[in-house]
């Protein structure tokens, strides 16, 4: 349970057949990831599944978590309780040097309004913890 796998994705497709694709194959790779910490473990199952999804990274939350329950049956996870956060967009802003979460879809600094900024967070999906049995 000590190492932190990190999944990276892009949006891509429009159409929701696509973004539910796009969501079953997360899935099938973060179940995978699990049997692997279950038989580095020496566990026979994961019960609770913690993962972290940044707003802008292309992951939409409900589907992701209909996904989930529809290719867990029969695997380690078939009895786990898969936990999302939604993470906001963390900046820090170049000009003041600012570390904000933005509320809305304007990517500048909330204190000074400048645009030069850098994303620290929200970008991507992150499997935080498990627990195993």
């Amino acid at each position: 349970m000590g190492n932190t796998t990190i999944f990276r994705y892009a949006k891509w497709g429009t159409s929701s057949q696509n973004l539910l694709m796009h969501e079953y194959s997360i899935v099938q790779s973060l179940i995978q990831s699990c049997q692997e910490h279950v038989e580095e473990n020496s566990a026979t199952k994961v019960t609770q599944l913690f993962i972290k999804v940044g707003v802008m990274s292309g992951v939409e939350p409900y589907l992701l978590q209909e996904a989930f329950e529809a290719f867990k049956r029969e695997t380690v996870c078939d009895s786990c309780k898969l936990h999302i956060d939604i993470q906001k967009v963390k900046i820090e802003c170049l000009q003041c040097n600012t570390i904000s979460e933005l509320e809305k879809n304007e990517y500048l600094c909330p204190k000074c309004k400048s645009i030069e900024i850098s994303i620290l967070d929200g970008e991507d999906m992150f499997l935080m913890s498990l627990e195993l049995e």
